[in-house]
């Protein structure tokens, strides 16, 4: 079995297109929304002290020929000691003979990129039109790759972000300023809401930082930290209000995503609900006052398809 460490797993992804890694990220939605996708329920670890969480997701897409198991982990206090708050590795079979291909010891880097290149599609997909700034929750991993991969779907250049240390929120509009971005640093989740139409929250918060009072019309939220039981970042009755609510796995995003809890509080039904993967099949056209969320867990064809993409290169 071959091993591939996380500089050789970069310089493999250097080679791919811009819109090759948007596809790949798109057709791993809709490989999921049309059935073609064998995907089990997510194991889950959770840790307390220090706070943290370990996923794996696995599975596979008919008559592809891999098929991948993912760990990926989140310690949100390692900054503190100097470590990266994720990690994890890929396991590559040949989905024909089971045999082990690749070990991706990508130390969470394609977790990362893949979460980032499903911002990017929802933006394309449902996003606002003539979006002038972006809105950040967050000051992690996926609030700066968030940026940079919605730049390939949209002309934006001001960012207005927030995040509960001031330090690593400083930290972060230094370094998003050195990438070309204009950052203003917002006291409140309210206060990015109010001068932006697209917003990425990015936390590991357990508790609701975006009320419908926050929201102005027009919005688009794409909310991407509650991957776990016990997160949320958005409050329920936003959903309630929305024209569009839409999630990567129906079954997850019932289960522990923001959805699952405007479901349980009767707020909206499951009904509601609708996969990316058919609003990429079938296309969304948002009406200048719609406000729409992207509720996104994360999903184990996620993790397949950019493994795939990773052994293709590798192999010519």
């Amino acid at each position: 079995m071959r091993v591939l460490n996380l500089k050789d797993i970069k310089s493999l992804i250097s080679q791919a297109p811009k819109e090759m890694l948007i596809q790949c990220i798109e057709d791993s939605f809709t490989a999921l929304s049309t059935g073609l996708a064998t995907m089990p329920p997510v194991g889950h670890l959770g840790f307390d002290s220090p706070p943290g969480d370990m996923h794996i997701k696995y599975g596979y897409i008919k008559n592809d020929p891999y098929y991948v198991i993912k760990i990926a982990s989140g310690f949100y206090e390692n900054h503190k000691v100097g470590l990266p708050n994720n990690n994890g590795m890929m396991l590559v079979f040949d989905a024909k003979t089971g045999k082990p291909e690749c070990l991706l010891q990508d130390q969470g880097y394609l977790t990362d990129l893949r979460t980032a290149l499903a911002g990017a599609v929802v933006a394309k997909h449902l996003g606002p039109a003539n979006i002038q700034s972006v809105g950040v929750l967050g000051t992690g991993v996926q609030a700066r790759m968030q940026l940079e991969m919605l730049q390939w779907v949209t002309d934006f250049k001001e960012v207005y972000a927030y995040g509960r240390s001031n330090n690593r929120l400083k930290d972060y509009q230094s370094e998003m300023s050195d990438k070309g971005f204009k950052v203003h640093l917002c006291k409140s989740p309210a206060e990015v809401a109010a001068n932006t139409q697209l917003i990425v929250t990015t936390t590991a918060s357990q508790q609701p930082l975006l009320h419908p009072q926050d929201i102005v019309p027009g919005t688009h939220i794409t909310a991407m930290g509650a991957d776990a039981p016990g997160k949320q970042e958005l409050d329920p009755l936003i959903l309630k209000e929305a024209a569009l609510i839409i999630c990567d796995s129906k079954e997850q995003c019932l289960h522990h995503g923001e959805c699952g809890f405007a479901v349980k509080e009767n707020l909206i039904g499951a009904n509601q609900v609708i996969e990316l993967g058919e609003v990429i099949t079938n296309s969304f056209k948002r009406s200048e006052n719609d406000i729409t969320v992207a509720d996104l867990t994360g999903v184990a064809t996620q993790d397949i398809k950019i493994a795939s993409l990773v052994m293709n290169f590798s192999n010519s």
